[in-house]
C-alpha cells in the first residue's frame, strides 16, 4: 500500500490493474488481445474504454508490393506442375451494348419518364480487392488469385532491403 495521499488517478490505475487482471472482462481485454497489444485500460465510471490509437483493430495502411513473375502451381493438362507465372493484375472489360440486361434498361429508359430503375448511392466499401492474372510461362494458361484489400497495389515496385527505407 502506498503511504501519504492517493489521488483520484491513482485509484483509477488500480481499478484498471484490477479490470486488467480479470479475463473476458471486456472484448478489448481477452487474454490474446492483451498478449498481442500490451495496453493500459482506462477506466471513467465502471466503462473500460481503450485509446483509438493503442486499439488492436487499427490496422497500419500497408503498400502491397508483388513481383512481376511468380513460381506457382500450373492446373492445365500440358503441365500440372509448379511452374514461372507472369503476374499481372486483373481488370474489369468494357460492359457489352449487347447484354440482355442493357437493352432492356435502355427499352425502358428511352422516351419520357425520368429515371425509371433505382440508382444506387449507399457504397461503403473505399477500397476493392486486388486480382492477380498469373500466366504460365510453359503453356500460357492463366489463371486468377484474389489477394486482400488494400489502398495501394504495386507489381514489381522497389524491394526494400534490410535496414533501408523506400522514402
Amino acid at each position: 500500500m502506498l503511504s501519504g495521499p492517493t489521488t483520484g488517478f491513482d485509484k483509477l490505475f488500480r481499478i484498471a490493474d484490477r479490470v486488467d487482471s480479470v479475463p473476458n472482462q471486456h472484448e478489448a481485454l481477452t487474454l490474446s488481445n492483451r498478449q498481442k497489444c500490451r495496453r493500459r485500460a482506462f477506466v471513467f465510471l465502471g466503462v473500460v474504454t481503450v485509446p483509438r490509437e493503442l486499439s488492436c483493430s487499427a490496422k497500419p495502411q500497408i503498400m502491397v508490393n508483388v513481383p512481376k513473375t511468380k513460381k506457382t502451381y500450373c492446373k492445365s493438362k500440358e503441365c500440372r506442375k509448379h511452374t514461372l507465372h507472369k503476374v499481372t493484375q486483373y481488370k474489369k472489360g468494357k460492359d457489352s451494348l449487347a447484354a440482355q440486361g442493357k437493352r432492356r434498361y435502355d427499352r425502358k429508359q428511352s422516351g419520357y419518364g425520368g429515371q425509371t430503375k433505382p440508382v444506387f448511392h449507399k457504397k461503403a466499401k473505399t477500397t476493392k480487392k486486388i486480382v492477380l492474372r498469373l500466366q504460365c510461362q510453359g503453356c500460357k494458361h492463366v489463371s486468377q488469385h484474389p489477394i486482400k484489400r488494400c489502398k495501394h497495389f504495386e507489381i514489381g515496385g522497389d524491394k526494400k532491403g534490410k535496414g533501408t527505407s523506400l522514402f
